[in-house]
């Protein structure tokens, strides 16, 4: 039997992806005008509304705006950072070209509650410092933060320049603490009053939530934040490598009476997040 090539994907998608690529490669400016649905009608040889399934695909997507009466327009691309490197927000947008900086919202000696006890491992009750900023990203507030280091740390950041650099520059360049290793918690929540107003953003706004939890050289936990980030202006990004398939008897638990195993992996716990 003779193998057939798989048929070739709709008019509209192999437009789309064609449009995408120029964006993505940086051929079409951010702010730039895409050509007129008549010019990409003349272009790829199509009907308008196929050019138009494109462009809404491309809208969908975040890559592109529509401007009433104007056409459409090549949308900002979204800061990022890479989540598998441990290093502060400033440090890492700052090497992207970006302009950085902060603005207090408070900096208190707090008794620790009993989430941020066990994390940063004092007894409940103990003082911790508390920091809570707004990062700023090209002057646009991109970010809320919520830090709780143990309070020897806080003396020292309590005259430390806040404001322009990042805690993780801070502690190891003024403090002399070596940070070595984080547990990241990634998830979604909706903004609530405080945090809305702090970032500009509607109440109830979908929002990027960092819980992390750092530790020293030495594995001892220095370092305990959530981070909020608008879902519209920032990503976090990640690359993983393929591992190889675990053994069928390591990390689970086997009913070998039946021809389907069956896995019992230990229940996950979700952190008291604030």
């Amino acid at each position: 039997m003779v193998s057939r090539p798989p048929p070739a994907p709709p008019l509209y998608l192999q437009i789309r992806d064609t449009l995408r690529t120029a964006i993505l490669n940086g051929e079409m400016a951010p702010h730039s005008q895409i050509e007129s649905e008549s010019e990409l009608q003349a272009r790829f040889g199509v009907s308008r509304i196929t050019v138009r399934q494109a462009l809404s695909h491309l809208e969908k997507e975040g890559l592109i705006f529509k401007k009433h009466g104007k056409g459409s327009f090549v949308s900002q691309p979204k800061a990022f950072q890479n989540v598998s490197a441990l290093e502060g927000f400033a440090e890492a947008m700052s090497r992207m070209g970006h302009e950085i900086s902060n603005r207090i919202v408070t900096f208190r000696f707090v008794p620790a509650p009993a989430d941020v006890a066990r994390r940063l491992a004092v007894e409940p009750g103990t003082t911790v410092t508390e920091i809570h900023r707004v990062r700023l990203l090209n002057r646009q507030p991109v970010s809320y933060e919520v830090t709780f280091v143990p309070e020897s740390l806080g003396q020292q950041l309590q005259h430390a320049d806040l404001v322009t650099r990042d805690i993780f520059l801070i502690l190891e360049n003024d403090c002399g603490v070596p940070l070595g290793s984080a547990d990241l918690a990634i998830d979604a929540v909706l903004a609530d009053t405080a945090i809305a107003k702090a970032l500009g953003t509607p109440k109830g706004a979908p929002l990027l939530r960092i819980e992390r939890l750092t530790h020293d050289a030495q594995g001892q936990p220095v370092d305990f934040e959530f981070l909020y980030f608008r879902s519209d202006t920032f990503q976090y990004r990640l690359r993983i490598d393929r591992q190889p398939p675990p053994r069928s008897n390591e990390g689970h638990k086997l009913i070998r009476n039946h021809s389907l195993a069956v896995s019992h992996p230990a229940p996950t716990i979700g952190p008291n997040l604030l």
